[in-house]
């Protein structure tokens, strides 16, 4: 498990999955707010992902939790990061 969450960490594509999502939120928050999109987000990824790639079917369960996992960890830098560009903008 913690191999697979290591993989999915350094997938560049997730990655910026991940920004995408927050800037879209950013964009988006005074309608939609912002919990709501990104929990939204962050499983429609870590579902999406692992769904489309080819692997076992009875492992997919287990990538979908990595997914969670590693998403939550990408989450954390990239809001932190952009609530500091907003601030430094100002």
């Amino acid at each position: 498990m913690i191999d697979l969450v290591l993989s999915q960490l350094s997938d560049v594509f997730r990655i910026g999955l991940i920004v995408a999502l927050v800037l879209t939120m950013h964009r988006t928050s005074p309608v939609t707010g912002r919990v709501l999109p990104l929990a939204a987000g962050v499983v429609f990824v870590a579902v999406l992902l692992p769904s489309t790639m080819p692997g076992a079917p009875d492992s997919l369960p287990h990538a979908i939790l990595a997914g969670l996992v590693s998403n939550l960890i990408i989450l954390v830098p990239v809001l932190v990061l952009a609530r500091w560009l907003a601030r430094f903008r100002r």
